[in-house]
């Protein structure tokens, strides 16, 4: 039996998820909940096998609730649920310990084999997904800067590019504001880029930015 955490920040997708999930007679719902925090704390209290975990969520968020439950119980398979299918996410997220990534449009049938690989310790991502890390992998693809950033200094970029202060940020991601800035300059130094119009053309090219992302960044 795999235990299964969902984490989603709309109830009525969670609930749907669960009951969908449930019908499965190896997989086992222990929890639904909708904010990073709470994955967190049920992450430790109920320690599930499998957490399928949204990543724009209001809080904490996704990003930052995964680095705090690998960090506690690295034990814990998690699949990273997103409506983003673009560079350079999922590589970043993979170096941050996932162990599979799925976008919004996966079906049951796919959700369910990306939940059973991963419990069997093995990693699954939507084929779309592994097609575009295959690619980049090919010699003369230029990912270099795309692959210097870390899944936390994305998370970050996302929320300057959606037109959030740098003290909301700060108080979302729980660091400082200085700690913010030199996040700013780092990312500008990889990228090789300027200013802030620039991050945001940037996360244009790589689907990064779209209504559905600056509406959760915001929240």
């Amino acid at each position: 039996m795999i235990t299964l955490l969902i984490v989603d920040d709309h109830s009525l997708v969670c609930t749907a998820i669960a009951k969908l999930l449930s019908s499965f007679p190896d997989i086992k719902v222990i929890g639904e909940v909708n904010s990073g925090e709470e994955a967190v704390k049920i992450a430790k209290d109920k320690k599930p096998d499998v957490i399928l975990m949204d990543i724009r969520m209001p809080g904490i968020g996704g990003i930052k609730a995964i680095e705090k439950i690998l960090a506690s119980n690295p034990s814990i398979k998690i699949i990273a649920l997103s409506a983003y299918t673009g560079d350079p996410l999922p590589a970043a997220l993979l170096k941050a310990g996932i162990r599979g990534y799925l976008t919004k449009e996966a079906s049951i049938e796919e959700t369910v084999k990306a939940i059973r690989t991963v419990a069997a310790g093995k990693i699954y991502l939507e084929p779309r997904i592994a097609q575009q890390l295959a690619l980049k992998s090919i010699p003369g693809s230029n990912s270099s800067t795309v692959d210097s950033l870390s899944a936390r200094e994305l998370d970050f970029m996302i929320k300057v590019v959606s037109g959030i202060d740098i003290q909301t940020i700060a108080e979302k991601l729980c660091v400082s504001s200085k700690t913010i800035n030199s996040y700013r300059y780092r990312i500008y130094e990889k990228l090789n880029i300027k200013n802030d119009v620039e991050l945001t053309l940037f996360a244009i090219r790589h689907g990064l930015l779209n209504e559905e992302g600056i509406k959760n960044a915001r929240n």
